[in-house]
């Protein structure tokens, strides 16, 4: 190739990738009001928006990736979280964290509360993008969650598990091993338990640690506190999973005025089946 053509060659890429990169720019421009949900943007949506700017939530947190990094990204946080955990986190921080514990604490921002449910509609906004499966994990808030190294993971191969048999190993590899089945929901329910819940003792998150639950569901239904109906274990993980307000466990942070901050419509997004493998897998923890 001499100079002559090194020049057409250069300038014609040149052309191409400039016409390649305009008609991209064009086609995104063109998706954007369908993929950020334009229509949605409420005047509640702006407050929102402006009060995120105003009190600098971006120099700790990050949304579609972008901010900083010393508090968990909020993409997903209305979905993971719902509006009632976040307008009694937003009201008192304090309430949630220990500085001494977490070593770091949010401070307090003395929000309105118009500022709040500004806030709560610009997150449930910023959720419901398309941002292709950003961010990939559930958030975590203490640092530990479930699928952590140091999980405790019960074994579906531990001595009193059916899979040891060999009608039950059958079983485990026909996929019809309830505890298998429940880990498998636990992992993804939608919003998923994951989300709120961890499997190791002490790492509570925006819901209690489940490691220990089988054994503190016993002291729970002894309780002349308990305000439930379950009489076992079973129906208990049941209740907490369809009712999560039957029974709020005093002085907990895992509730608001009378409401859990669980959501409440799990028993109409899994089916029976589904909430007996949860229960099945749960129950393993002792």
């Amino acid at each position: 190739m001499n100079k002559r053509q090194a020049r057409y060659f250069a300038i014609g890429s040149t052309l191409l990738a400039t016409l390649v990169f305009l008609g991209l720019t064009l086609d995104s421009h063109r998706q954007f009001p369908k993929l950020t949900n334009a229509q949605n943007i409420t005047p509640a949506v702006t407050l929102g928006k402006d009060a995120w700017h105003k009190h600098n939530c971006i120099n700790c947190h990050t949304i579609f990736g972008e901010g900083a990094y010393y508090a968990p990204d909020l993409t997903k946080i209305a979905q993971q979280r719902g509006a009632p955990y976040l307008r009694a986190f937003l009201k008192d921080p304090s309430k949630f964290y220990d500085e001494q514990r977490h070593r770091r604490l949010m401070p307090q921002q003395n929000l309105s509360d118009e500022e709040i449910d500004g806030l709560i509609a610009f997150l449930d906004w910023v959720s419901k993008v398309d941002n292709q499966g950003w961010p990939p994990r559930p958030i975590v808030v203490t640092g530990l969650g479930a699928g952590a190294a140091n999980a405790t993971i019960p074994s579906t191969t531990t001595a009193t598990d059916p899979s040891t048999s060999a009608e039950g190993a059958a079983t485990a590899m026909t996929g019809k091993d309830p505890v298998a089945l429940g880990e498998r929901v636990f992992m993804a329910a939608a919003p998923a338990c994951t989300a709120c819940h961890s499997l190791t003792a002490g790492a509570d998150m925006a819901g209690p640690s489940l490691a220990g639950i089988a054994t503190r569901t016993e002291k729970t239904l002894a309780s002349p506190d308990y305000k439930g109906t379950a009489t076992d274990l079973t129906s208990f993980i049941r209740e907490s999973i369809t009712q999560p307000s039957a029974h709020l466990v005093p002085g907990a942070m895992y509730s608001a005025n009378g409401a859990s901050f669980m959501p409440d419509t799990y028993g109409k997004d899994l089916t029976p089946e589904q909430i007996d493998q949860l229960a099945a897998y749960l129950a393993t923890f002792k």
